[in-house]
């Protein structure tokens, strides 16, 4: 695995007798809040940014399928705040909150609802991509719910994955220009038999799926902090035709214009994640959304990225200690 620094394994070491205030403290920056209030208000203020928003209810793999009744309830609630305030914004949902590793048939019929309740009001629906385990259900419910005619679907491909490549060109031969793609690192750490695990190898890789995704003619979500995966993906868009000053898509045949879509890319980042960097952007023309997670397990998910990625915990530390350098 990629290794962490000093400062990193340090803060990763503390998680275990951290105060809960505390861990509310450094991650208020990076989670909205326990509440759908808090998404709402954290869209309110950033929608002046110019910023669009994927909205995530903190929580995944479940132990019963009851459980992810309280999902897909409190997805409507998100749908129904997004159309009352007129927000930007389109939802994440991880598959196995709603019961992919229990039942794997019960939970693409949880999302297929959602998903088609989604439809009726133009919004679009991200299949955030969890561990190795389910990466190809994961792919399939997309395949699936597009051959049923819901469009309004899409993925995460992690860029650290050695198949990655594969599952972009499996996409595009079956969707077309429909494919829709967020490509990231990846937050999970996996074994070597399965992805790349040193830094430079995992950001060559990230960067050769957004160039993969533009080259098939797929919709890419750029979603990385990283200079490097940024600086390719704008070399890549400018020899690709895109243009942010202009509303053109270059693709041939070209889909038509998704609401809350830009033409055929984005940029995404997180909640509280390099915020000049992302206005920059947006002042260059090119769409940009923010990952806007709530919930009441926010505590959890804040220690699970920690010990997920102990390189994370270098973006905690300097946030904390200079928060003046990375202004929401």
């Amino acid at each position: 695995m990629a290794k962490a620094g000093p400062i990193s394994r340090a803060i990763v070491a503390m998680t275990g007798v951290m105060p809960r205030w505390f861990v509310r403290y450094i991650s208020r920056r990076y989670v909205a809040g326990p509440s759908l209030e808090d998404a709402v208000r954290v869209m309110q203020r950033l929608t002046d940014q110019g910023a669009c928003f994927t909205v995530d209810v903190l929580g995944e793999e479940i132990t019963s399928m009851e459980e992810a009744k309280f999902f897909l309830e409190e997805y409507r609630r998100v749908m129904a705040q997004i159309i009352e305030h007129g927000f930007d914004a389109n939802l994440s949902i991880k598959p196995t909150a709603f019961g992919l590793l229990i039942d794997e048939e019960a939970g693409l019929n949880n999302m297929r609802s959602l998903v088609s309740e989604a439809a009726e009001h133009d919004m679009f629906v991200r299949l955030d991509m969890e561990d190795h385990r389910v990466t190809d259900a994961t792919i399939e419910a997309v395949l699936t719910l597009h051959g049923e005619g819901l469009v309004n679907v899409g993925t995460v491909l992690q860029g650290r994955l050695h198949r990655t490549l594969d599952d972009i060109d499996r996409m595009a031969d079956a969707l077309g220009v429909a494919a829709d793609h967020r490509i990231c690192k990846g937050i999970y750490l996996e074994p070597e038999a399965i992805a790349h695990t040193s830094r430079k190898d995992i950001t060559d890789a990230t960067v050769a799926c957004v160039i993969r995704s533009l080259e098939r003619g797929a919709y890419v979500g750029i979603a990385s902090h990283d200079d490097a995966v940024i600086n390719a993906s704008l070399a890549a868009l400018r020899e690709h035709g895109w243009a942010p000053e202009h509303d053109e898509d270059p693709r041939d045949p070209s889909p038509p214009i998704r609401t809350g879509k830009g033409p055929g890319y984005e940029f995404q980042m997180l909640l509280g994640v390099r915020g000049p960097l992302r206005r920059g952007l947006r002042q260059q023309g090119h769409r940009t959304r923010v990952y806007i997670p709530y919930g009441e397990k926010w505590y959890e998910y804040s220690i699970r990225r920690l010990k997920e990625n102990p390189t994370v915990g270098t973006q905690v530390a300097k946030a904390f200690l200079m928060p003046w350098t990375n202004r929401p």
